[in-house]
């Protein structure tokens, strides 16, 4: 049998009917999974709570920034995280804890890959701090430095169902706290063992989603950010 996003899409459909109405992840909802928003011909997305404007290719910026990475299809055709989380909140809690330490932030798109650690990587390249936050639409996060290996990293935050607006603050705090050169104690996070069988079927789903949005030949573009 040929595994598709189709089959997929529908074994996430009869696991959530397992659960009770308050109980089903939101992540599973039409939220989620659903259409895509509008896209502009100048290469413009938008969300309900977020517009994200390009620029024009990106560069390598000022040493006191932090680049805050986003995925392909972070705020295109996907606008809310596993959770539900809307990504407008999400970016706008990162940038707040950047800019709360006076450092500058910079958001800028790759599409070269949907790997968080590679685009994470190459966005640190960019940075002039050497530090940078990635974000998956489905809301893992990681902050890397351009010294390290891919898999190598500062911190990193797999599971993206239990991360809250304040946890994405504390990242954005974190991120430009590297980008002083302190060492601040990492970021805590809660651990919930039941949150990768409950959310595995959709997360495997969104990434498909996100992968589809990958162009390996396009260059990172520097976006302006407006919020609603």
């Amino acid at each position: 049998m040929e595994i598709n996003e189709a089959l997929i899409r529908q074994a996430i459909i009869e696991v959530l009917k397992t659960y009770s109405p308050g109980e089903a992840p939101v992540g599973g909802s039409s939220a989620a999974l659903g259409s895509s928003p509008s896209r502009s011909s100048s290469g413009s997305a938008a969300s309900a709570d977020i517009s994200l404007e390009e620029k024009g290719q990106a560069g390598s910026g000022p040493r006191d920034e932090v680049i805050v990475e986003i995925a392909p299809a972070f705020g295109a055709s996907q606008v809310k995280t596993i959770t539900g989380i809307p990504h407008g909140q999400v970016l706008r809690e990162v940038l707040a804890g950047i800019e709360e330490e006076g450092v500058k932030a910079r958001v800028v798109r790759f599409y070269h890959s949907s790997d968080i650690a590679a685009f994470t990587l190459a966005a640190a390249k960019l940075s002039g701090s050497g530090i940078a936050i990635g974000i998956q639409s489905r809301g893992t996060t990681i902050i890397h430095q351009k010294d390290l290996q891919q898999l190598s990293n500062l911190e990193l935050f797999p599971q993206s169902p239990i991360i809250d607006l304040p946890t994405y603050r504390a990242i954005g705090k974190n991120a430009a706290k590297y980008a002083k050169n302190e060492s601040p104690n990492p970021v805590p996070t809660k651990n919930d063992q039941m949150a990768r069988p409950k959310y595995q079927a959709i997360a495997a789903l969104l990434h498909i989603k996100e992968t589809e949005h990958v162009d390996r030949n396009r260059k990172p573009v520097e976006l302006s950010v407006k919020f609603r």
